[in-house]
């Protein structure tokens, strides 16, 4: 049987591994019917970056050896030439614009509003700086036109490019050359000379690296949309991630019309910046008062519910109030559940075995589900408090103290620590009219501890020192100065 020039080969659309045969798991990363079958030639010359041998032995140079490195003090850096995307919120969060030549990666889950923020952004630049080059893969033109008349959007000036080829994306970028470029999504292109199919591994990796090169080349903004996996990460490789310069993540609770776009990366601004939206028939609408929006149905409720704290953080440069929510229920299995929506679980598993082994909570026997309000996500540390008195108050069936918010880091043993910008997360509680705020003995910001007379003659206290004295400041007593009175379950009242 005569021998072909091309080999088939499989290829993991999860991890990148090839394999010579077809297998139903791919044993590296354990994906099920991962593998995709594609044809390379048989006598595919390996690249080489050094130099080959003339004639008499000696090293032909490479011709990248003849470029020249450059004095790092002698580069010019011009870090005002930004591009404003019209929106409020969405510069707030890139730190102030678009830096000429960046890539930004805007990932969330489906119908979350990607789409409507990026043409909602292409309408506002091109009112201003210019053409935007907006490429569909994912719709057709029809449908994005659609959609546009929908947010009141004309159209003008936004050039809509039809297509999933890498090189045709490129070739019109060279021949427009727009003031920004928007691609939706970075999963639906491809590179035909790369194997794989579109969204695997290798034509997303290779896809975006060819976009990056031709984009700081020309010194055009590019923002592409990316799509995320069941766990919540950016679907693709995580050299994706490393390849583009910012990574945002749009996210909502799915139920509220409020949506959060999250800094996770940022090579020109703060990291975790926070700009909070509103979805409404006319698309995203700037949320100017987040804080205020946040704690909109916490403020409706005519008595506070056992389950619910305050958290007072500080996300990137913006202080916000933020309610938390916890539900304790007894085991219904063998083994207790612990849920977290909005918060890291490692760090509620933390906080509930700090609870019950430094404040003697019998939270063992307890499912916990925590949940931030309004689709927020807390990463700063400081939210320890706040989520570890809600499920002190859940599981105790009595409400925290009206008018506290609270903020700090849970040692695990049991000490409260210091936490940064104190004053702004005080001030922050005040304006929305909390008479106080628990925080940790000596934050930044503050230097002694301020105490106070609150709602229903609760102390407010500011320096505490451990969570057991946080959850005896936070939890009413009765007049025997025993905690917890009329709660579910028996507690020693030294706690």
């Amino acid at each position: 049987m005569p021998r072909t020039d091309t080999k088939t080969n499989y290829v993991c659309s999860e991890c990148d591994t090839r394999f010579p045969r077809w297998e139903g798991r791919c044993s590296r990363c354990g994906a099920w019917n991962a593998l995709n079958e594609f044809s390379e030639p048989r006598n595919k010359a390996a690249a080489s970056g050094s130099g080959a041998m003339i004639g008499d032995g000696r090293e032909q140079l490479h011709p990248y050896s003849m470029i020249e490195p450059i004095e790092l003090s002698q580069v010019q850096v011009d870090t005002s030439k930004r591009l404003s995307t019209g929106i409020k919120e969405f510069d707030r969060v890139l730190g102030g614009g678009a830096v000429v030549g960046s890539v930004l990666l805007l990932s969330g889950e489906p119908g979350v509003g990607k789409s409507t923020l990026l043409l909602q952004a292409a309408a506002s630049v091109a009112a201003r700086d210019g053409t935007v080059l907006y490429i569909s893969g994912e719709e057709s033109a029809d449908q994005v036109r659609m959609r546009a008349g929908r947010l009141g959007i004309s159209g003008d000036r936004i050039l809509l490019l039809n297509t999933d080829d890498v090189d045709a994306i490129m070739a019109r970028i060279d021949i427009l050359k727009p003031g920004l470029v928007l691609v939706d999504s970075i999963q639906t292109v491809i590179a035909p000379d790369i194997p794989g199919s579109a969204g695997s591994v290798s034509q997303v990796r290779e896809c975006a690296r060819r976009l990056t090169v031709r984009a700081k080349s020309s010194g055009i903004p590019l923002i592409l949309a990316g799509h995320v996996t069941k766990d919540g990460s950016i679907a693709g490789p995580r050299v994706l991630e490393h390849t583009v310069d910012v990574v945002l993540q749009l996210s909502g609770d799915g139920s509220g019309s409020l949506r959060t776009l999250h800094g996770i990366k940022n090579r020109y601004g703060h990291t975790n910046e926070v700009g909070v939206f509103e979805m409404g028939s006319k698309g995203l609408t700037e949320v100017t008062d987040p804080s205020k929006s946040l704690l909109t149905d916490h403020s409706l409720r005519p008595d506070p519910a056992p389950g619910s704290a305050i958290a007072a953080v500080i996300e990137g440069t913006r202080p916000l109030i933020v309610e938390v929510q916890a539900l304790t229920a007894p085991v219904g299995g063998q083994t207790a559940r612990r849920v977290a929506t909005g918060i890291d679980l490692a760090r509620l598993n933390q906080v509930v075995a700090v609870l019950a082994r430094r404040v003697g909570l019998p939270l063992a026997s307890q499912d916990v589900i925590v949940s931030v309000t309004g689709g927020m996500r807390l990463t700063e540390p400081a939210a320890d408090l706040p989520v570890a008195l809600a499920i002190a108050s859940s599981l105790l069936d009595v409400a925290v103290n009206p008018g506290l918010a609270a903020a700090g880091e849970i040692g695990l043993s049991g000490e409260l620590r210091p936490v940064p910008q104190a004053d702004r997360r005080r001030s922050e509680a005040e304006r929305l009219g909390f008479h106080g705020c628990l925080l940790p003995l000596i934050s930044e910001g503050h230097s002694k501890s301020i105490s106070g007379n609150g709602a229903s003659g609760t102390e407010a206290r500011i320096g505490l020192a451990t969570l057991a004295e946080a959850v005896r400041a936070a939890l009413p007593r009765d007049r025997d100065g025993v905690h917890y009175a009329g709660s579910r379950v028996t507690v020693e009242p030294g706690v």
